[in-house]
């Protein structure tokens, strides 16, 4: 019997830019991966905190959906709390995100499952591809520039924003996967 062959490709979903459809793939792939890989999680391991100060994996996720949120409204010249609210329902700082030294995990994350996570990502989901279908290539050039909260003033190109969203993503996924692997360990003596 021959053996089978698993197919590891994704494909853009249509729009202007085929660059940012690539893009929008690629979150969409490896938002597939972090559920299959948190599918058995429950609510004490995703609020569980190594230490005071330290992130939880609910803080995690929360803060990849606002950050992609966020990303694309500077992108788009609408970065406000209102719109952060309306497109997600919850705010800019809801992850509690940075603690603080010592800091807690925002109470508002309490006891909240892995499909709310999920659902929280997948609006971000749908709020970026539709952003994104209006691009054409051309716009990835664009220029914005933006003041950070500390007075800071950016110019950023929408291929910058892309990027960053991408590279966000995959590195908190890799931390939530370390934090899996701690949880799982905590307690045990080398």
């Amino acid at each position: 019997m021959p053996a089978r062959i698993e197919v590891l490709d994704f494909k853009p979903t249509p729009g202007r830019s085929k660059a940012a459809m690539a893009w929008a793939a690629h979150l969409d792939d490896q938002t597939k991966l972090l559920a299959h890989d948190l599918k058995d999680i429950q609510p004490a391991e995703l609020q569980w905190q190594l230490r005071p100060g330290m992130n939880t994996i609910g803080m995690l996720l929360a803060h990849l959906a606002i950050v992609e949120v966020f990303w694309l409204h500077v992108a788009e010249g609408h970065a406000t709390e209102e719109n952060m609210r309306k497109c997600l329902g919850i705010g800019t700082d809801d992850d509690g995100m940075p603690l603080g030294p010592g800091g807690r995990p925002p109470k508002g994350l309490n006891g909240r499952t892995f499909k709310y996570y999920l659902k929280l990502i997948q609006r971000a989901r749908t709020h970026t591809k539709k952003h994104a279908a209006r691009f054409r290539d051309a716009d990835l050039a664009r220029s914005i520039l933006r003041t950070r909260r500390n007075g800071q003033r950016q110019r950023t190109s929408l291929r910058w924003i892309l990027y960053h969203v991408a590279e966000h993503f995959s590195g908190h996924y890799g931390q939530v996967l370390l934090l899996r692997h701690l949880y799982r360990d905590r307690g045990k003596k080398a």
